[in-house]
């Protein structure tokens, strides 16, 4: 099966709902497929300086942005963000490393492998930066999320004994929202 149709039958699986198991489960070894830069027509990245890995830390954060529910929208509101931070903030990238969309879906944004600009100078260096689209994400997006920390594990990117922050413990900020703050404190690998 081509990698464009698993990306399409996972999208269609998360649509309804199925395959991903319940909130806060980890299932080991398993990898969402991630909508790489190429399919939201990103430019190429102008970033290079790397994390070093396994990262220990994982800040999550919403990005406030426009309402996004399916692939389109949520592909808009990803070039929207990277047109943003690239061009009015002049960053080298979009600067999460990953977003999630309400449609359930995980965009890639500088990855695994390259330093965010998503909380500042302490953090940035030692995090990976994990941005929702929606303060009050629907479970099919609280799903993707999961299992792409499961996924980062898996890889060897993430410490096993990763830690999730909200975006508000390491910076004076409002982000993630109190909503979805409230979620992600409920995640095993939550620290304040």
């Amino acid at each position: 099966m081509s990698r464009r149709c698993a990306l399409l039958t996972w999208a269609l699986l998360v649509l309804l709902g199925l395959g991903l198991g319940a909130p806060g489960e980890e299932a080991p070894g398993s990898c969402c497929p991630i909508v790489p830069r190429r399919e939201w027509k990103a430019p190429a990245s102008k970033c290079g300086e790397k994390l070093q890995q396994p990262v220990r830390y994982v800040v999550v954060s919403h990005t406030a942005g426009s309402h996004c529910d399916s692939p389109a929208s949520c592909l808009k509101q990803v070039q929207n963000l990277h047109t943003y931070h690239s061009r009015t903030l002049n960053w080298c990238d979009v600067g999460y490393n990953f977003l999630i969309g309400e449609d359930g879906l995980v965009y890639e944004g500088r990855g695994w492998d390259i330093k965010g600009d998503h909380t500042g100078v302490t953090w940035n260096p030692m995090s990976i930066g994990i941005s929702f689209m929606e303060r009050s994400p629907p479970p099919r997006a609280l799903r993707a999320a999961q299992s792409l920390l499961a996924c980062g594990v898996a890889q060897g990117a993430l410490s096993p004994t990763y830690e999730v922050k909200g975006h508000r413990d390491v910076q004076r900020t409002l982000s993630p929202g109190d909503q979805l703050y409230e979620i992600i404190r409920t995640w095993p690998h939550y620290h304040e």
